[in-house]
């Protein structure tokens, strides 16, 4: 399946310097989206590529917990300059705030700062630009879509019921906002036992492969679930660089070489 490029943006001049920009979304919370966005990012630069990451999570950034960030960055020509750690360059509101000061803001308020990240942030020439997005369909989310030139959008969810149904949201956002959705990313899809080596769907099964298919996407990646994932996510030290033979790290990898393939068929098309 080939992915158009989206053509909603062409006039767009943000980012101009950004090959290709990719939304991980999730039409609800928990389903580790931005896990799933981390990952992916220390994949594309493992691949070689210059890669960025934008923490869009205004109200909920984890970004700078999961990679251990804890320098703030600089305003260079009334421009931010992001941080530089793990191969990425990366922002995040969680480096523009102390850790326990709560965002209360108004819609308008996000709606603002989003912007800033998308045309005042001097991130240099960049393969890719990874943007963890906010949990949801709301007005974060439209923002970004609508300003940002997106050149595909991944949907992360789990196996249950309810995640795959916000998912089928998520996907009917980007549609209406003419965004291009790369395929489904099913993360917790299984638990594969130290003992007998056996899969063990904890979730239920299949629900990332059903969606797919309903909503006619490419099923990604299945992101097993392993404990390793929270303990390294909590310590600054994500799964994918700690434990680059295990079946997560080869599960994102898979991930990142199937986004990767997916844009150079566009770019030959």
């Amino acid at each position: 399946m080939t992915i158009p490029l989206p053509s909603a943006h062409a006039e767009v001049r943000v980012l101009k310097n950004i090959r290709n920009i990719i939304a991980v979304a999730s039409g609800k919370g928990g389903v580790g989206k931005s896990t799933v966005a981390v990952n992916l990012a220390l994949a594309l630069a493992k691949m070689g590529g210059k890669v960025g990451l934008l923490d869009c999570d205004i109200y909920g950034p984890s970004i700078p917990t999961m990679l251990a960030v804890t320098e703030r960055p600089t305003v260079v020509d009334d421009k931010v300059v992001p941080i530089e750690k793990s191969g990425l360059k990366i922002l995040s509101m969680g480096m523009l705030t102390t850790e326990d000061t709560p965002i209360i803001w108004r819609g308008p308020m996000v709606a603002g700062i989003l912007q800033q990240f998308i045309s005042q942030v001097e991130w240099g020439t960049l393969d890719y630009l990874v943007m963890d997005l906010p949990p949801g369909t709301g007005d974060a989310q439209l923002t970004l879509a609508q300003k940002a030139p997106i050149s595909g959008a991944i949907i992360v969810t789990t196996p249950q019921d309810v995640a795959v149904l916000d998912a089928r949201r998520g996907l009917k956002m980007f549609q209406q906002v003419h965004v291009p959705v790369l395929g489904i990313v099913e993360n917790m899809s299984y638990f594969i036992c130290d003992q007998c080596e056996k899969k063990h769907f904890i979730f239920k099964s299949k629900g990332g492969e059903n969606v797919a298919k309903e909503l006619k996407l490419p099923l990604l990646a299945e992101i097993p679930l392993d404990s390793k994932v929270a303990v390294g996510g909590d310590a600054g030290r994500p799964i994918f660089t700690t434990h680059p033979d295990s079946e997560v790290a080869k599960s994102f990898q898979h991930l990142a070489d199937q986004v990767t393939a997916t844009f150079t068929r566009n770019r030959i098309k």
